[in-house]
């Protein structure tokens, strides 16, 4: 298929740059999968779409503070470092900032309220990535690298939210059960999602599993290919403890839907769901849904609103088809629904 297909017309202004006011009161289109829209209500009532016997399954992963702001040692010019993934004890792999002039063996410091990480950079990588040791010895951390970094680093909000983190990025960048730390980008969908809402749909016999995938940059990855065979998304960790996996075969087999909280769920699952029943265990996913994919777990999604041309949009148009899910999004443009990240979600069943 053409890249091209998946283009769409969207207004600068409908970028949502911040969250609304509380978590429910977002937008929530709903979408029949084999049909056209069916609603348009907010996310607080999510409970009147689900049915008793559903399994409502999150990825509870937890965003960090991975963007550490700097200077060089010993010439003083800023520096910007995205912290990736860890590698190994100390070293990461990160995006640095200025990166042409960050070479093998520059040293770089972070500092901020009597708390301090040096760096190192050991190795470059492609595409303005850097291997960079990071540590903390002389702070009043006291060598414990992630507090530093938590202390110091800032919300790493998505490229195209313009503004820089604020005081209140760190708990409305993070979903309500956010429990495993690894990811440089929220699971957006569940960013609407409150303990009374869960509670709510708990009490009308909706189950509930959480797994983990932790997302990386990879998930901003234009696609630039003119055809959307030659792209390849970024693999990811996730993980499945087994009583979610046995739950989420026991729904199959009983014939009860799994409505996946967001793409990086839905990956997860058709990850561990390509061979028939779900398996439990770690590993790693670069799973490319696009239209073709046949489900094999996921029977309802909501998700937030992605950008054109992207992998995200691709997976949607996958569940529930290329037109219709592209003429949803040209009647979310026309009545003012916000996108992306800190923007409004759609219901797809």
């Amino acid at each position: 298929m053409d890249v091209a297909d998946f283009d769409f017309v969207l207004p600068p202004e409908q970028i949502a740059q911040r969250p609304r006011t509380t978590r429910t009161e977002a937008r929530l289109l709903v979408l029949d999968r084999t049909g056209g829209v069916r609603a348009h209500t907010t996310v607080a009532a999510l409970p009147e779409w689900l049915e008793r016997g559903d399994l409502l399954v999150v990825n509870d992963t937890r965003v960090f503070p991975a963007r550490l702001l700097g200077r060089r040692v010993p010439s003083g010019g800023a520096v910007e470092c995205l912290l990736l993934e860890r590698l190994e004890g100390e070293r990461w792999d990160a995006l640095v900032h200025p990166g042409q002039k960050l070479r093998v063996g520059e040293r770089v410091r972070f500092e901020a309220d009597g708390r301090a990480i040096d760096g190192e950079i050991l190795e470059r990588r492609h595409f303005g990535r850097r291997t960079v040791h990071l540590s903390c010895e002389d702070s009043e951390d006291g060598g414990d690298l992630d507090a530093a970094i938590d202390a110091i680093g800032h919300v790493p909000l998505p490229p195209y939210i313009r503004r820089p983190d604020a005081d209140d990025d760190r708990e409305r960048y993070q979903t309500v059960y956010a429990r495993a730390r690894g990811s440089v980008a929220a699971p957006t969908a569940g960013l609407h999602l409150t303990e009374p809402l869960l509670g709510a749909m708990a009490a009308k016999g909706v189950g509930r599993v959480d797994v983990t995938l932790h997302v990386g940059y990879g998930t901003f990855k234009p696609v630039r290919g003119e055809r959307v065979e030659e792209h390849a998304v970024d693999p990811e960790r996730y993980a499945i403890l087994a009583g979610a996996a046995a739950a989420l075969n026991a729904a199959r087999n009983t014939g009860r839907r799994v409505v996946a909280v967001g793409t990086t769920t839905t990956r997860a699952l058709e990850s561990a769901g390509r061979q028939g029943a779900v398996a439990a265990g770690e590993s790693v996913s670069d799973l490319f849904i696009r239209p073709g994919h046949r489900f094999a777990v996921v029977g309802g999604l909501l998700t937030n609103f992605h950008l054109p041309r992207s992998s995200l949009l691709m997976l949607v148009c996958a569940f529930a088809g290329r037109e219709r899910v592209l003429a949803a999004y040209t009647e979310a443009v026309r009545l003012g629904y916000r996108f992306y990240s800190y923007g409004d979600a759609m219901l797809v069943l």
